[in-house]
């Protein structure tokens, strides 16, 4: 029961101090160049976290992402070429990309793939 007693007392001390040195360490921060420099996207870090973007960069984002989860489709396509009744396979690969292709002529028609406006 003592020992017990000794125990919860060490972890709540060993605790404490962890949580007290965190806060200690956590105060220091060290503002170098790239910190103060601006992302990718043309947001300043030190000003308001609420002001608007373009647009035009979250479509570019989204068509990254549509891409992107494309390519990730169509590994498994390619790889089961062996497995598959060639017709069918040739069917539903071309139809996945016949959409594909559409959304691209899509977006090119809206001129969402135009880098500046």
């Amino acid at each position: 029961m003592i020992m017990m007693f000794f125990t919860s007392i060490l972890l709540m001390i060993i605790s404490n101090l962890m949580m007290f040195l965190s806060i200690i360490l956590s105060k220091k921060s060290f503002n170098d160049r790239e910190k103060s420099s601006p992302f990718e996207c043309g947001f300043d870090p030190k000003s308001m976290a609420r002001i608007p973007f373009s647009l035009h960069f979250f479509l570019i984002t989204v068509i990254f992402l549509i891409f992107d989860v494309e390519i990730a489709l169509i590994f498994p396509i390619i790889l089961t070429f062996k497995m598959v009744n060639f017709f069918i396979w040739s069917k539903i690969s071309f139809f996945f990309l016949f959409i594909l292709l559409m959304g691209l002529y899509h977006e090119w028609n809206q001129n969402m793939l135009n880098w500046t406006n």
